[in-house]
């Protein structure tokens, strides 16, 4: 059953874009605050690198995950003709983690390896995630939205649901095993070599 009206989604897609270039430019605010404050304390300059490494490093672990959400987001989306309800109120939702990140981010910088901050940091990730998967299922179930017939290919699902299945063991990992916290993002590395094993399966079954 279809419930999309044809409507491009190419105002959609360019919303989306300017909320995540906002995001982005959000996340170094804190850092630009350090300078002159650092300048009114007569602090060395050396000192405000060797003394934000924590946001510094948050900085830019948020600045590569915004960014690999973002990519994903375009993926799916050059896939995308028109958008129905449910696509257009669950990217709002989207939308929504993204601009909640910076906030994590901020906290990760004031509370160094706080188990909670890591907690929500990864939680506020896997909700984004879920977001985009949920997108995924609707251009697979809306025949109207899909530029193509069946929506979004199996391929890009099938990675797509590893990589939520990955988050969601992070967060476990993260929640349940001290120590642990922000090291457990490391497992979203088994993307590439799944992926590359998932391909050449694919070739050798249609060679």
């Amino acid at each position: 059953m279809s419930s999309s009206v044809e409507r491009s989604a190419e105002r959609l897609v360019f919303f989306s874009d300017a909320v995540v270039a906002i995001a982005l430019t959000l996340l170094i605010l804190p850092l630009a605050d350090v300078v002159p404050e650092a300048a009114a304390e007569h602090t060395e300059s050396l000192k405000v690198i060797t003394e934000n490494q924590w946001k510094i490093y948050s900085f830019l672990l948020s600045f590569f995950v915004i960014g690999r959400l973002w990519m994903s987001h375009h993926r799916l989306f050059e896939q995308i003709k028109s958008y129905n309800r449910w696509l257009l109120n669950v990217n709002l939702w989207w939308l929504l983690t993204i601009v909640v990140l910076p906030f994590p981010t901020e906290m990760i910088g004031g509370f160094d390896d706080d188990r909670f901050t890591a907690i929500f940091y990864i939680a506020t990730i896997l909700a984004a995630d879920a977001c985009l998967m949920g997108m995924v299922l609707i251009t697979r179930r809306d025949p109207d939205v899909a530029r193509n017939p069946g929506g979004v290919p199996d391929p890009q699902f099938f990675m797509g649901m590893f990589n939520l299945g990955l988050l969601v063991l992070a967060l476990v990992l993260a929640t349940f095993v001290p120590g642990v916290r922000y090291l457990a993002l490391l497992l979203l590395l088994l993307n590439l070599p799944v992926a590359w094993v998932y391909r050449r399966r694919i070739q050798n079954t249609q060679a």
